[in-house]
């Protein structure tokens, strides 16, 4: 899907920014805009420029406990149970579908957890029966009557149509989400590094984990519409692999997939917009890039 950014004329409507609707991001609006690129003529390229500094850092911190925790196919199957999400705010008439997908997509990472907890069965082979019911449910309910293709941006997303109102429920979803893993990511990372051991020092291994379920949720499900479903699971993961390759230590993991998170998300947007190309998926690809990058150092240390 491409985006015909450079024959889109600049917007002439007074932004929610400039009319004081939205007075905490005024001032970095103005900041953007005095910049001397043709891109910040655009409001839409601001606003998607805004989200990506927001998302990027929750995306990456995120994203370094999915992989230490080894949940990378877990958050895939939340990103793919959305569709079912998504058809059942349909089905239930619903003007904004965000409350069925946050829902639905909660109860499945609930019930994956609980599922292996009383059945000790593996956990790989509990989360691809779980998405295989979820994909195939979900395309039952948004085919009905034929309407499937109404429902494609969830599919790839569009960041560009994010608006000044959805910037502010984003910033305050990083905030809160953040926030919630910032003081809980050492016990996080000790769950997902040895259970038995967390567990001799008094944690709460089950309520830890359904908390981590909720948080990958909300970012998961929040992110969709401007993102898209097929690809959201590589912009949590591609950025904590590459920092993965080249991190010494735990601090050192963290800061590089933040660094690499930031430089894929603007790199991207400013590649899509000259390139004319699909916003998401061009970022994943410069993520990819990343990751390449990082472990061609990776081998190049190795004695």
């Amino acid at each position: 899907m491409a985006y015909p950014l450079k024959r889109s004329p600049p917007s002439t409507v007074s932004s929610p920014y400039e009319s004081g609707e939205i007075r905490g991001m005024s001032c970095l609006m103005d900041f953007f805009s005095a910049l001397p690129f043709e891109w910040v003529r655009y409001e839409f390229m601001r606003n998607a420029l805004v989200a990506v500094i927001l998302v990027s850092p929750l995306f990456a911190l995120l994203g370094t406990l999915v992989v230490n925790n080894r949940m990378a196919f877990f958050s895939d199957a939340i990103g793919h149970a959305s569709l079912t999400g998504l058809g059942l705010g349909v089905l239930l008439g619903l003007a904004d579908p965000l409350l069925a997908l946050v829902g639905f997509a909660l109860l499945l990472g609930l019930g994956i957890l609980v599922l292996h907890r009383v059945t000790r069965s593996a956990m790989d082979t509990i989360i691809s029966l779980s998405m295989s019911f979820s994909i195939a449910l979900g395309v039952v309910l948004l085919s009905r009557g034929g309407n499937f293709n109404r429902f494609s941006q969830y599919l790839i997303g569009d960041l560009l149509s994010i608006t000044p109102e959805e910037i502010v429920w984003l910033g305050v979803t990083v905030l809160v989400v953040g926030g919630g893993l910032l003081v809980f990511y050492n016990r996080i990372l000790l769950i997902g590094i040895n259970d038995s051991l967390a567990r001799s020092r008094g944690l709460n291994a089950w309520w830890t984990q359904v908390l981590f379920v909720a948080a990958l949720v909300m970012v998961v499900t929040m992110n969709l519409s401007w993102v898209g479903i097929l690809i959201i699971n590589s912009l949590l993961i591609l950025p904590a692999a590459a920092a993965r390759n080249i991190a010494g230590n735990t601090r050192q993991y963290v800061l590089f997939s933040v660094a690499i998170a930031l430089a894929s998300g603007v790199s991207g947007l400013l590649v899509s917009y000259y390139a004319d190309t699909a916003t998401g998926a061009t970022i994943v690809l410069v993520a990819m890039g990343f990751f390449f990058f990082t472990l061609a150092v990776k081998s190049l240390r190795k004695p």
